[in-house]
Order: structure tokens, then sequence, then C-alpha cells
């Protein structure tokens, strides 16, 4: 067990020692899973902060992502993978309610995904599943979130 904890520390001191963000912020649109307006921040050349405004299911739900980016792909340093948590707050309309006893959900969620910056354009794409656990409101796994977003960086 201690050997594979040792592989793990050192792949990824491998893939991020040479890493640098290929762009600082990003503003776009994120879907299916709902339409979300998706705001990107780096805070240091691997991790970056994630906003989410998503329009879904006669509501609306706001989240917020700390990602961990790791550029393993030498071959294209503008690909990296990420992953990390988040959580989220949705308000939904009344016949909500009736359902989840409930016009507010609050939970915990994941992320895992692909990001791909262009060389020669302003734009980020990202592939990514976006799992989250509801704790207030309609309480349970939804394994739905996540999608393809299109930013612009700058």
């Amino acid at each position: 067990m201690k050997k594979i904890g040792i592989l793990l520390l050192l792949i990824a001191g491998l893939t991020t020692a040479h890493a640098q963000a290929p762009y600082n912020r990003a503003l776009g649109l994120k879907f299916p899973g709902g339409l979300s307006i998706t705001y990107k921040k780096f805070v240091s050349d691997t991790r970056n902060f994630e906003a989410q405004f998503t329009s879904w299911h006669e509501g609306f739900r706001l989240g917020g992502l700390y990602e961990i980016n790791f550029y393993a792909f030498q071959k294209v340093p503008e690909l990296s993978w990420f992953v990390g948590p988040g959580a989220h707050i949705g308000f939904w309309k009344s016949a909500y309610e009736k359902t989840y006893d409930s016009q507010v959900d609050l939970g915990i969620d994941g992320i895992i995904g692909l990001d791909y910056k262009f060389k020669t354009v302003p734009i980020n794409v990202s592939l990514d599943w976006q799992p989250s656990v509801t704790l207030v409101g309609s309480a349970g796994f939804t394994p739905v979130f996540g999608g393809i977003a299109v930013r612009y960086t700058f």
C-alpha cells in the first residue's frame, strides 16, 4: 500500500512539474445537464476556481468548484485533465416543493474532466462529469450534471 502511495505522488509530481495554465480566466457556456454560465479563474499554475449558474428543471442552481489541473499530455501541452470538490445551492419553483417539501437544495459536488485551450484563438473547451449529492431538499445522488463547456479566455 505504501508503494502505491509513493507511486501516485511521483506521477502527480511529474505531471504537474512542467505545468503552467495556458490561460488565466475564461467565461462561457456549458451544456447539457441544464444550461450553465461558467467562469474559471486560475489562482496558480495548476489550481483554479470555477463558478457556475445553471438553469435546470424549473429553477436555477449556483455552484462553486475548486479544480486541480494535471498537464500529463506532454505532446499536447494545451490539454489537461482536472478533478476537484465543490458545493451547490439550488432554488426551484413551487411545483418542486410539492414533490420534495422544499424549494431549496444544498449539497456537495465533485468534478472530473478534460480541458483544452486552442493555441491560435482565445477559446477553451472542456468535457466533464459533475455528480452531486444533495443533502438538504431533494436529498440524494444526482449523476446528470457535467457536459461540454465552450469559453472565451482572457
